[in-house]
């Protein structure tokens, strides 16, 4: 009987996790209110300013958490550079537009580069 409990109680937690993820994807944005983006955005330039550079992607993803928006690319090898693996993710961090909706000109770069964080902000963006 506690196993059967036991396992009730891990689906019921597990299927609460998984609807707060549906919840994050598309068109959600207009539903939050001022206050959220605010508190949001408060978070992601603390965040910001405890990256160092070198630390792992890995390290970003879990102190930042899910980007707003992603790229991502593969250099080309030549004789003086071998090919890199480059990641750009963006966190929201100031308001642009009243509009509910996140664009890129309201978020600041995270620049990762063959798993290393090689910088943020425009600079950071602009270099690679």
């Amino acid at each position: 009987m506690k196993a059967k409990l036991g396992l009730a109680f891990l689906m019921a937690v597990s299927s609460l996790s998984l609807s707060g993820c549906v919840l994050n994807v598309g068109d959600h944005e207009g539903k939050r209110s001022h206050s959220y983006w605010e508190k949001q955005q408060e978070t992601n330039r603390t965040n910001l300013s405890k990256l160092t550079i070198g630390m792992a992607r890995d390290q970003v993803t879990v102190l930042m958490g899910t980007a707003d928006f992603s790229e991502a690319y593969v250099t080309q090898a030549d004789a003086e550079s071998p090919k890199k693996e480059v990641n750009v993710l963006f966190y929201r961090t100031q308001w642009s537009k009243g509009d509910g909706k996140t664009t890129k000109d309201e978020c600041t770069p995270v620049v990762i580069s063959d798993n290393k964080l090689v910088g943020w902000g425009d600079t950071a963006y602009q270099k690679i």
